[in-house]
Order: structure tokens, then sequence, then C-alpha cells
């Protein structure tokens, strides 16, 4: 009974999360450089029910050339508010990679509808790569829950 009650609270707490991100565009992503320099940059994503988070970027970018490096990432998803009470968001670490030609076209299909990327962005788009980003640890924040109200969630 306790194994269902926990799975009933896993699934609710990834229902959370994905919701969440649906309703945000920008995500943060942190990467770590060769000399152990940290960088953050802020990019449109897309997110799979599986709490997966999807962005396309040049491989010329640093944080394109960090992953190369150390796969390892962490990546903040917030509501943009100046009231406290308001802070809402979803702080992840994980694994990223780029996604192959047999996922990608139908993803990037999925990304051009969701930010209406016409076709001015067509060579663009070609020109990049297009990352995934695998969760191994996500945590949400809620203040409308109280101050400080966190769920920690092991993926």
């Amino acid at each position: 009974m306790a194994n269902t009650a926990a799975t009933a609270g896993r699934e609710e707490t990834i229902r959370k999360v994905y919701e969440f991100l649906q309703t945000q565009s920008t995500l943060v992503l942190s990467t770590r450089g060769a000399e152990g320099e940290v960088h953050s940059a802020p990019l449109f994503y897309l997110v799979t029910e599986g709490l997966e988070l999807l962005w396309l970027s040049s491989a010329d970018t640093q944080h394109s050339r960090d992953l190369l490096a150390e796969p390892q990432a962490a990546v903040s998803v917030f509501r943009p508010t100046f009231a406290w009470r308001e802070i809402a968001g979803v702080q992840m670490r994980g694994v990223c990679q780029t996604v192959d030609n047999l996922e990608r076209e139908a993803l990037v299909v999925g990304f051009r509808e969701r930010y209406g990327l016409g076709d001015e962005f067509a060579a663009v788009i070609a020109g990049s790569r297009l990352y995934r980003f695998r969760p191994h640890w996500a945590r949400l924040i809620d203040n409308m829950q109280g101050f400080g109200s966190k769920v920690k969630l092991e993926l």
C-alpha cells in the first residue's frame, strides 16, 4: 500500500513539473567548460512527458562546446515575477546529448510550431543541432504553497 501511495505521489509530482514546464518558454542551461568555468545560457525549449527538454543551438556556442567535453548540465526554468509569493520554478540536473536525424525532423516541426519560427528561420534551424537534456534529479519550487515550498524528485 505504501508503494502505491509513493508511486501516485511521484506521478503527481512529475505531472506538476511537466505542466509547469509547458507554461514557460525559456530555460537557463548551465554548463561547465574545459577549464572549469561555469556558463549559463537562456534557450527556448520543448518538454516531453518524460520531462526531457529539447532545444536548438549552434555547435559554435559556448554551451554546445562545453557539452561536448562534459555532458552533465543543470537547467532552471522559472516564472518571471517581482512578488515572492509568486516565485515558482523547476531546477534539474542531468545529461545532454544531440538528437540524431531520425528523431530530429518531427521534433523540429514541434519546436517551429511552438515558437512560431517561420521560413525565415529555415537556414538557421538547418545549421543548428538539436539537443536533449535527460534529467536524473528535479526540484519543483512553488512559494504559493508556502515560502520555500520544494518537492524533490529522483528520476
